[in-house]
């Protein structure tokens, strides 16, 4: 199937010439044409499946063929600044290609208000924000939201898990009633199901699988190692493996600073990327990472969301994930676009039984390293049946079922 197929006017076809678009994904081939038709759509697709195109694309057509005005006729809300950040720059592409220029807006937390306030001053036809600051620019008298014909929830399942629900419901009270909503999400707890019910108006409905990775690309390896030994293990790696890039996920903020200070301090050009950066010291993280002035990037799992990396040959677990749907989604930031890639854990002796869980769900055993002067000499603990796998843990009910009817026995 062609874009050609899918009903996009002559102007957005020569925007996707334009861009080098080829041929849609399964999320533009269902949601370009439902999008078009003018109806609701709630959408399941995973992050990585096109979909910001997949709306992108018939909103930039159905604005061109409606009139101009100063307030925005379309609404994107999304989770992070990251992706608010991601989803603008791709509008503004495809907009600077067409023969009408379309204002395309980002607003977003974590910087001053002042600049973003200026730069609606003369108007915008798009928004694309995060709902905490959207708010405090309405509340400055800096957006109106009346206009509104196009509404986009992006991830809306983060959106929810992040703690928008509040701002989420005040958004929409902003909004006119009628409106195109358009609902995008990689999951569907009861929270978003509630959501699309309150606000879809007979919805179509489009599911999208997750591609798994291409695991047979990804050459993974567990490394047995002492908890404080994972350093100089890492910097070893890095120095002879020839990587060129490096991903490194560890469990915590703390850990993304001291760890990449260490390889900082051996000559290893490292950088923390974390949760509670400052926009502006996330966007200079990723320009030093793309220019290659940073070569190894150690981040957290909610850092390290919706970030595409390209040609990146080795993704390190310097701290386990907690559950292996996090390990798959880790490991397959490499091996991508054809390439082949490494992933390599690092597998304190207490964290044997998690990782052999971990093995288990994706139902491959990777054998287990040591590395000359890195051998490992902690003993592991006795033996967890659970692994720590999140999840998979005795809840306080089962531990309290367990005991009572241990005392049963008894008497």
């Amino acid at each position: 199937m062609s874009f050609q197929t899918l009903g996009l006017g002559p102007a957005v076809m020569r925007a996707l010439r334009d861009q080098g678009y080829h041929a849609p994904t399964p999320v533009q081939q269902a949601a370009i044409p439902a999008v078009l038709a003018g109806g609701d759509l709630l959408a399941l697709a995973p992050t990585g499946s096109g979909k910001t195109a997949a709306y992108a694309l018939p909103l930039l057509q159905q604005l061109l063929q409606s009139n101009p005005q100063r307030d925005p006729r379309a609404l994107l809300l999304l989770p992070t600044r990251e992706l608010a950040v991601q989803v603008g720059d791709a509008l503004r592409e495809l907009s600077r290609h067409l023969p009408q220029r379309l204002r395309v807006a980002v607003v977003f937390g974590g910087v001053s208000i002042n600049p973003q306030l200026m730069g609606l001053r003369g108007g915008c036809d798009i928004v694309v924000a995060t709902p905490g600051r959207l708010l405090d620019i309405v509340d400055h008298n800096g957006l109106r939201l009346d206009a509104v014909r196009h509404l986009v929830l992006d991830e809306a399942d983060r959106l929810l898990a992040l703690g928008f629900a509040e701002e989420l419901q005040r958004v929409l009270g902003l909004l006119p009633a009628q409106r195109q909503n358009l609902l995008f999400s990689a999951t569907f707890p009861k929270s978003v199901e509630a959501l699309a019910a309150a606000q879809l108006r007979e919805p179509q409905r489009i599911t999208v699988a997750a591609e798994a990775p291409r695991l047979e690309a990804i050459r993974q390896r567990s490394i047995v190692v002492d908890t404080d030994k994972r350093t100089p293990l890492l910097r070893h790696l890095l120095e002879t493996e020839g990587w060129q890039r490096a991903l490194v996920f560890v469990a915590t903020k703390y850990a993304t600073e001291h760890v990449s200070d260490k390889l900082w301090a051996k000559g290893i050009k490292a950088a923390a990327l974390h949760g509670e950066l400052s926009q502006g010291g996330r966007a200079k993280v990723l320009v030093a990472l793309k220019s290659g002035e940073v070569a190894v990037l150690v981040a957290t799992d909610l850092a390290a969301r919706g970030l595409d990396i390209p040609e990146l040959p080795a993704v390190i677990n310097y701290d386990l994930p907690r559950s292996p749907a996090d390990y798959t989604h880790r490991i397959g930031r490499t091996g991508r676009a054809g390439a082949t890639g490494d992933a390599v854990s690092f597998v304190p002796p207490a964290s044997e039984a998690h990782f052999r869980l971990i093995e288990k769900r994706q139902g491959r055993r990777v054998e287990r390293e040591q590395i000359a002067g890195y051998e490992a000499t902690e003993e592991a603990p006795a033996s967890d049946p659970n692994g720590g796998v999140k999840g998979k843990r005795k809840s306080k009910k089962d531990k309290l079922r367990e005991a009572a009817a241990a005392a049963a026995v008894k008497d």
